[in-house]
């Protein structure tokens, strides 16, 4: 790769506890990681610890949320002496009152959930799409600034990676959710920043978890 090129790499975390008891999860009720979540983030551990695909890497960063936290603890060896930072800015959408709810109960209480207007707020205190895409997308486009010409992983969420198409691919918001439903457990989405642009180099690799 040549030397001025800045690469993304995007780790979705793995399983977490609330996708399986299917619950709202946020910075005060998220369960880190379930067991099938930790088995992913292992078999991914394994997979770059072979491959050596992040070898020389040079920064590292991870959301503040558990499930990300903990799926990065996971992968140090692979990280080697890089300590990730942690920032909000690589959160999952922010839900206000949903957080902690079951998606069972929120879905009765909050009839726009599923509304596909970026600009509402589907529950009180929560981002709107937009704002969230503003967040999330502002973030990656700053690493070719704060970090050019190196490697950079972040350990994050589906909605981040849903983001990044936004922000470095130009897909209108309103047409993200198939790459965020598309983003499996640990699966990674690479990015590229040359002096053309942004590219993507790859997206949704989760090869690791064929052996599971």
């Amino acid at each position: 790769m040549d030397s001025s090129t800045t690469r993304l790499v995007l780790i979705r975390h793995g399983e977490s506890v609330a996708q399986v008891e299917g619950f709202v999860s946020g910075h005060e009720t998220c369960r880190g990681l379930s067991d099938t979540g930790r088995a992913q983030a292992a078999a991914l551990r394994d997979r770059l610890l072979k491959t050596r695909e992040l070898d020389g890497l040079d920064v590292a960063y991870t959301s503040i949320l558990g499930r990300a936290i903990e799926t990065t603890e996971i992968l140090a060896p692979v990280l080697g002496s890089v300590s990730p930072l942690q920032e909000c800015e690589w959160c999952e959408i922010h839900s206000g009152e949903a957080e902690g709810q079951t998606w069972e109960a929120v879905r009765e209480r909050y009839p726009l959930l599923d509304s596909r207007d970026p600009f509402i707020r589907r529950f009180p205190d929560s981002e709107t799409w937009a704002e969230f895409s503003v967040r999330a997308g502002a973030r990656p486009r700053r690493i070719a600034d704060d970090h050019p010409g190196q490697n950079v992983a972040v350990i994050c969420h589906g909605g981040v990676i849903g983001a990044s198409f936004v922000a470095l691919g130009k897909v209108p918001i309103q047409e993200v959710g198939p790459f965020i439903h598309a983003s499996a457990n640990t699966s990674i989405t690479e990015w590229r920043h040359t002096e053309a642009g942004w590219h993507l180099a790859r997206f949704n690799d989760a090869a690791h978890l064929a052996a599971l």
